[in-house]
């Protein structure tokens, strides 16, 4: 086992195994208390599984998940984890799948952490869910348009990027800490978001070049009316420019009792293709994440 870590921002936490059988790397997300896994040796080994819950057990990890090509949607279903949603075009000519599990669930002993109520009660989460959904497209067909000019999108300097993160996270409102997703060859840009009356947001895109997809997250979801059609707007002029830039696809993550900010995924023509139980910590409480996904264009044949 070999560990690599490094400050937040920078490279990922990386906790590596590998013996004759299975080959992982666990990207760990200590901000989150989540971790993805990377796996590259196909193949049910129950070794896996009991591997990767120990090392969460002893991490303090809440939630542990991975993204996976179709033929190996059935490896993971069969060690204990729940097929939660797809990223169409993730692959750039082939769909990603999302497996995950809540750690309590499949942890005996004292020391996990306690179940969240989203894992005591799936059915009761899916209906919730389900309803603020529903709410998120009422909202979604009453925005208007958005202006080219409501808002100004421009690239976030280090330091912006770091005081509104401290802040968003000193109230609470931090829906994330921009902590990667993708674990090598992948690109990050931050961009500062501003409109009129000292309204501003600070969002982020992480490119995987090699498949020309794009993780979107925005810092603080919307608190009023205004912020919704601001941050409507924001999306736009963000997914218009990784269209531009030759994005395949993109795809992001809301708290599941929040439709305001979900009607501005709705508005701006992403598809609900998950529901992720726990998968956001949010001021210290873990809350589940509705999965957007758009397909911003076709894959050439150009390579």
């Amino acid at each position: 086992m070999a560990i690599r870590a490094a400050a937040a921002g920078s490279e990922p936490e990386e906790i590596l195994f590998e013996n004759a059988k299975v080959s992982l790397c666990l990207l760990l997300n200590r901000h989150s208390h989540t971790v993805r896994i990377f796996d590259f040796r196909a193949g049910a080994d129950p070794t896996k599984r009991g591997y990767v819950l120990s090392i969460a057990q002893r991490e303090g990890v809440e939630r542990v998940f991975t993204v996976v090509e179709r033929d190996e949607v059935s490896v993971w279903s069969r060690l204990g984890f729940d097929k939660e949603g797809t990223i169409p075009g993730f692959f750039k000519r082939s769909d990603a799948y999302v497996l995950g599990t809540t750690v309590p669930n499949v942890l005996a002993g004292d020391t996990a952490p306690p179940p969240s109520h989203e894992a005591l009660n799936p059915e009761a989460f899916e209906a919730a869910a389900e309803k603020v959904y529903q709410e998120a497209k009422r909202i979604a067909k009453d925005l208007p348009a958005p202006s080219p000019r409501a808002v100004r999108l421009q690239p976030s300097a280090q330091a912006i990027t770091k005081k509104a993160v401290a802040a968003a996270t000193r109230a609470g409102r931090a829906l994330t800490r921009f902590d990667p997703f993708g674990r090598r060859d992948v690109e990050r840009a931050e961009y500062h978001i501003t409109a009129r009356g000292g309204w501003s947001l600070i969002a982020s895109v992480e490119r995987q070049p090699c498949f020309d997809n794009a993780f979107i997250e925005v810092l603080t979801a919307p608190r009023n009316e205004r912020d919704v059609g601001l941050t409507n707007a924001a999306l736009h002029q963000l997914t218009d420019r990784l269209g531009k830039e030759g994005t395949v696809a993109c795809f992001a993550f809301s708290p599941t009792i929040d439709a305001g900010f979900a009607a501005t995924f709705v508005a701006n023509g992403f598809r609900r293709t998950g529901t992720l139980p726990g998968h956001l910590l949010i001021g210290g409480k873990r809350q589940g994440a509705f999965l957007w996904t758009r397909k911003l264009a076709t894959p050439t044949d150009d390579e």
